[in-house]
């Protein structure tokens, strides 16, 4: 009879892992000491201090009675997010993967936290009431347009006296591609306002938008998503000429949802079936001009854990647990050092 010789099969280590950057926002972290002044509270009161300039000394008078105003701003923890991963132990022990829960940690931060994590603080520091956005489409741009934009952001920003020693600039890769570009063809031309910086961070387009929303992890799913435009019938019985209304097409439904265009000339005798924008949809970042010290980032808890069976009551199986809690937020004082370029669509 011929040989039956059954091959052995044989489990690589190596991960098939998809594409995926680390986290691009870290650099924004809070230093130790705001750290440790958000430790014990669930809000972190900030103290500002503003005073009077010098005012002329005569020698009969003598000085000038100027003030201090020093009072405290409040801000409250924004981000509170976690997850719980669960494998049953026979399913884990004949695939012969224990292993499986190691990868599975590294690859939560890897595709999930930090993706995440620079959405929701490129978002918080565009939505903050104060900071400057700017929409502009660079479809059609050249590098010469991008660089005239940052050399006005620059010039305004050391007009406003902010130093250049944290400035970054965070640029989507194919933005910062056209200024590569445009160096290696153009080496007499200047391109000196990079200089200006003292750090450049590429964004992929997916982490980068004016506002997102955060998943609940139920119906809506999990992880986040830009933010879309929600809409409602007006209320309006005249035509305000300073309001955008819009028409609605559409089933509602998968196969034809709905579709809101703009009414480029509203009728008085059409309002009952105009539409207004209720929630501002988000919209893609170009670039961000962030002064480090303008930046409060820091992460209060992160707790991180894998559970063997024996440790679970009511279940046989391996979890993982993960929750990060912190805060994104901006100082008032310093809004002059933050600027946002977004797209017009």
């Amino acid at each position: 009879m011929p040989n039956s010789i059954a091959y052995v099969k044989n489990y690589t280590s190596i991960l098939d892992r998809v594409y995926q950057r680390a986290s691009v926002s870290g650099c924004l972290a809070s230093g130790r000491r705001m750290v440790q002044a958000g430790r014990n509270a669930k809000e972190i009161m900030i103290p500002k201090i503003e005073m009077t300039g010098l005012g002329d000394h005569t020698r009969n008078v003598g000085y000038k009675t100027g003030a201090i105003t020093y009072e405290f701003e409040t801000k409250t923890f924004n981000y509170d997010r976690g997850i719980k991963l669960l494998a049953d132990v026979m399913d884990v022990e004949e695939a012969g993967v224990l292993e499986c829960f190691v990868e599975a940690g590294s690859e939560l931060q890897r595709v999930q936290v930090a993706p995440e994590a620079d959405a929701f603080t490129f978002a918080q520091i565009a939505g903050h009431t104060g900071v400057t956005t700017a929409s502009k489409s660079y479809a059609n741009a050249d590098a010469e347009d991008i660089l005239e934009d940052l050399r006005t952001v620059t010039s305004a920003m050391d007009e406003h006296q902010v130093t250049t020693g944290g400035r970054y600039l965070f640029i989507t890769p194919t933005l910062k591609g056209v200024l590569d570009d445009f160096s290696y063809a153009n080496p007499n031309r200047s391109n000196r306002v990079l200089e200006r910086f003292s750090r450049i961070v590429e964004v992929p387009q997916v982490r980068f938008y004016t506002a997102i929303d955060l998943l609940s992890g139920g119906d809506d799913g999990f992880g986040y998503q830009k933010r879309a435009a929600e809409y409602e019938l007006t209320s309006d019985t005249e035509v305000d000429s300073g309001k955008t209304y819009y028409a609605r097409s559409g089933s509602g439904t998968a196969a034809s949802p709905y579709v809101y265009t703009e009414v480029a000339s509203p009728v008085k005798a059409s309002l009952g079936t105009y539409y207004e924008i209720t929630t501002a949809p988000g919209l893609d970042v170009n670039f961000m001009v962030i002064e480090k010290s303008a930046v409060i980032k820091f992460d209060k808890h992160v707790a991180s854990r894998v559970f063997s069976p024996d440790e679970l009551e009511n279940l046989d199986s391996y979890m993982m647990k993960y929750r990060k809690y912190g805060i994104v937020e901006l100082f008032d004082n310093k809004l002059d050092g933050v600027y946002v370029s977004a797209s017009t669509s």
